[in-house]
């Protein structure tokens, strides 16, 4: 093998050792598999509805947003809004991407809605008009746990903030410095060997 193919394999390593790890995606849900109605129950073990109930909405079926599939309406048709929680999910000790997508109610009245998912919980308020957002939040874990994604919408007037879609990812390790490092210290060696030879 010459000196300039070793030296290009030592090149193609080095890339492949300081790649970026991909972020593995460890829960998803648009809602889309479900069926349209009020005070939906069976959400095939995904998501569980306590405190209360939730619709699922959108298709032509109290359609807010055409075109964007079935979504959650947080506030059920019984003046009782429900807790919407996601099955426990198995997370390993390390950093997590939560991501959702909410809006208004677009029916006139404002809505809180309390987000959770281990340590982090924020509040959103948002305006009937709030336009559909995608939120990002970083979630650590110290250990090894089971947590859910939890959607509590403020109120009880059959008219909640409406949720899109949900997705939970694990964030690859900082590993890439020290594999960049490797990668050069192949190089090196490649190129010692060639000034001995």
């Amino acid at each position: 093998m010459s000196v300039v193919t070793k030296t290009l394999c030592a090149v193609a390593v080095c890339g492949a050792l300081s790649a970026p790890a991909q972020s593995a995606v460890i829960f998803s849900d648009n809602f889309d598999s479900y069926t349209a109605g009020l005070n939906v129950t069976d959400f095939a073990g995904n998501w569980t509805v306590t405190n209360g109930t939730v619709d699922v909405i959108g298709n032509g079926y109290f359609d807010f947003y055409p075109g964007n599939g079935l979504y959650i309406d947080l506030d059920g048709s019984t003046s009782d809004a429900g807790d919407f929680s996601s099955k426990a999910l198995n997370v390993a000790a390390g950093t997590y991407t939560l991501e959702f997508v909410l809006s208004g109610s677009t029916r006139g009245e404002s809505n809180t809605v309390d987000v959770s998912f281990g340590s982090y919980n924020e509040t959103f308020n948002l305006t009937s008009d709030a336009p559909v957002t995608v939120y990002t939040r970083t979630v650590n874990f110290a250990s090894n746990s089971l947590a859910s994604v939890v959607f509590k919408n403020g109120g009880g007037d059959n008219m909640g903030a409406l949720l899109l879609n949900v997705s939970v990812a694990s964030v690859p390790e900082a590993e890439t410095a020290a594999m960049m490092l490797a990668g050069l210290g192949i190089m090196g060696s490649i190129v010692r060997r060639r000034k001995s030879t």
